[in-house]
């Protein structure tokens, strides 16, 4: 065999280095490849024989218990193993699946060359481990967990050195070492292509792994290049449907920048500026289709979601409680906002529309940006204290962060727990088997809301107290403690120093929560109503239509008492809007809802005639001989009953309408909800 200049060069030069260390006792550090000397060290230290020669015959029963240990592994990469081998076949060569101990499980190559390889016992049962063989390519490349080339003499054994192989390690999903990936061939036949193909074949091993883990989760295909997504440089990042990061292959972290480490504290929201409802929306009506996202430091990546997610609504998720039974997840305990909507949104800035209580709400939280300090927000049901929590997140510092809410008074006693803390696999009954990240590990580099947190129960809040006094927050079913930075904004319209008195809330926690007390007040003591209005109306109709209401239902908002507070005013106004007609774009008292409507006083069962003919601008409903009927039958009230002139009014009302709903209900002074019902009762 006419042999290459440059492997019989290599091989002299080794022959030097082997002299210099075995026979010297030197390091030739300029003669040898550092995975190869840290690797000779290794043996060395173990104490093996370099003349040392190593030959067994397989046993069965060994092979037989490793590849069933292995099973995962071996159902992964056997048609890689075999496609590989096709690439190589009549090279004098032979492919080698090894697991993480570096036994042998499958093996495939030239005749010729398998029966050398069994005089070194390179089949399968027989461990190629470091401690075992020496330097060789399949136990270094796990001792160095990276690819490797072992050429010739580099292999510690005297008896190895007609060998060259190349090998790369093969992570699980979680990133544990689970086995190696080899081509070795006599060191005469060496060709520089053979780590590529194994460096390559092992990724597709490993992205075969990744994505058989995590088939039920959302999987994320990104990459800074559009022409990489989908292929063996992908990056890839495994998305529950709550948002949370349970998985990312090591391309996804190389590019993001993260640790295996961080992943439990962090959520989809923290690490993309593009919402996640609108990845899957994308998904569900084009597959294929790439999308440009952001991430945290400006990169630009192209992004495709495909996996559980494509086929699933973008609403909320159930959970699972303790009972195995499932529940809904309330609204209000999803991570709330992206940064890229948050900075779009609210800020403590916007909410200022001139109520001097509000204001001096607004310039406290203002002073305190930045610090750490515990805001605890109180205030009527609907006041608004989340609006000014998200407005408080998005004006400061972390406002980059994930805005993660959580109401405490909408989530089952039995689910509070698991919802804040988070748990690991299997730590109660119901549980998924991959556990879930708690509320508070989400926030974790941004703001944690705890909405109505007076309804936390007794035992909860001497675990909270605990995470905010050590920094750290321990999941169910372990004893790992996370290490977290969050800002703490909690909110509750109840009065806590009361329930402090009368035993229903640690003292202790009280004064850790209420670092600045902020009591919003109620919108019926607000002095900014009819600004607030004006701000709700342009929000809801978009920038394209211009509403406004009337005199007299402004005047009616005005001395109204608004129970539900700026919830209720925010429902009506977007209601009120809906109900406009087209061509309409002045709200009056038939397009609130019904139950306001009634409130405010403007009709009531016996006042129909009365306000269908007063409304300023309403044509009077008879107009000619053919409704003199309707206006006997109103005159005549003594002689019928008064639900049955109310159904006649409303039958001729419509025949002059020619059956438009809309139409009939502003010449009645009612609104269409009201009119529909009356007409099912009739």
């Amino acid at each position: 065999m006419q042999v290459p200049f440059s492997v019989e060069a290599r091989s002299v030069s080794l022959q030097e280095a082997r002299s210099l260390y075995f026979g010297r006792g030197e390091l030739p550090e300029a003669l040898l490849d550092q995975n190869v000397l840290r690797s000779w060290e290794r043996c060395r230290q173990a104490g093996l024989d370099p003349a040392r020669i190593e030959c067994g015959e397989p046993n069965v029963r060994v092979v037989a218990e490793a590849r069933e240990r292995n099973r995962t592994l071996m159902s992964h990469a056997q048609p890689v193993l075999e496609h590989l081998f096709e690439q190589i076949r009549n090279s004098h060569s032979m492919v080698i699946l090894a697991d993480a101990r570096g036994m042998v499980l499958q093996s495939y190559g030239d005749a010729d060359f398998l029966s050398r390889a069994d005089q070194v016992s390179l089949h399968p049962g027989a461990s190629w481990h470091e401690f075992e063989r020496g330097t060789n390519a399949i136990g270094t490349a796990l001792a160095e967990r990276g690819a490797v080339n072992v050429f010739g003499s580099e292999h510690f054994f005297e008896g190895n050195a007609f060998l060259t192989c190349s090998a790369s390690p093969i992570q699980d999903a979680q990133g544990r070492l689970m086995g190696v990936l080899d081509i070795s061939s006599d060191f005469r036949a060496f060709q520089r292509h053979s780590l590529g193909l194994v460096k390559m074949s092992s990724r597709i091993i490993e992205k075969r792994l990744f994505e058989s883990e995590f088939a039920h989760q959302g999987l994320l295909s990104f990459h800074t290049r559009p022409d990489h997504v989908g292929s063996l440089c992908e990056a890839l990042l495994a998305i529950s449907a709550d948002g949370d990061l349970v998985g990312a292959d090591q391309a996804a972290l190389e590019l993001l920048g993260l640790r295996r480490e961080d992943l439990p504290r962090r959520h989809y929201s923290m690490l993309f500026d593009v919402p996640l409802g609108t990845l899957i929306d994308r998904a569900r009506r084009d597959p294929s289709s790439l999308i440009a996202i952001s991430g945290r430091n400006g990169e630009r990546f192209y992004a495709r979601l495909r996996g559980n997610f494509a086929s699933m609504p973008t609403g909320s998720p159930s959970l699972v409680d303790t009972k195995g039974e499932r529940v809904t997840r309330p609204a209000k305990a999803e991570p709330a906002m992206t940064p890229a909507m948050a900075h779009a949104s609210m800020t403590l800035k916007s909410l200022s529309t001139g109520d001097e209580r509000l204001q001096a709400a607004i310039d406290k939280g203002t002073r305190i940006l930045g610090r750490d300090i515990p805001i605890l927000i109180q205030g009527e049901s609907g006041a608004g204290k989340e609006m000014f929590a998200k407005a408080f997140h998005n004006s400061g510092p972390r406002a980059l962060g994930p805005f993660v809410a959580l109401n405490c008074a909408a989530i089952p006693e039995t689910l509070i727990e698991s919802e804040l803390f988070g748990y690991s696999g299997g730590a109660f009954t119901g549980a998924r088997k991959e556990g879930a990240i708690g509320k508070i590990q989400q926030a974790h580099g941004g703001t944690l809301f705890l909405d109505e947190v007076g309804d936390m129960p007794l035992s909860l809040q001497a675990r909270l107290l605990r995470v905010l006094q050590e920094r750290c927050v321990t999941p169910l079913g372990t004893n790992k403690s996370i290490p977290v930075d969050i800002t703490l904004v909690c909110a509750t319209h109840r009065r806590l120093k009361e329930e402090v008195a009368r035993g229903g809330f640690r003292e202790d926690l009280y004064y850790r929560l209420n670092g600045l007390c902020i009591n919003l007040p109620s919108l019926r003591e607000r002095s900014d109503i009819d600004r607030l209005i004006d701000k709700l109306l342009r929000e809801e109709a978009g920038p394209d239509r211009k509403v406004e209401v009337s005199h007299k239902v402004m005047q009616a908002f005005l001395s109204y008492r608004w129970p539900g507070n700026i919830r209720q005013l925010n429902n009506v106004i977007r209601v009120a809007i809906a109900l406009l007609d087209d061509d309409e774009d002045v709200i009056e008292t038939w397009h609130l809802p019904d139950d306001v409507f009634e409130e405010i006083g403007e009709i009531t069962p016996a006042a129909c005639t009365a306000s269908a003919m007063m409304r300023p601008g309403s044509a009077p409903i008879m107009t000619d001989a053919r409704n003199a009927a309707p206006a006997a039958s109103a005159a005549a009230t003594n002689f019928g009953r008064l639900e049955e002139i109310e159904r006649d009014m409303i039958q001729r009302t419509l025949e002059a309408e020619n059956g438009n709903i809309s139409s009939a209900a502003r010449r009645l002074g009612i609104s269409r909800n009201t009119l529909y019902r009356k007409l099912g009762r009739f």
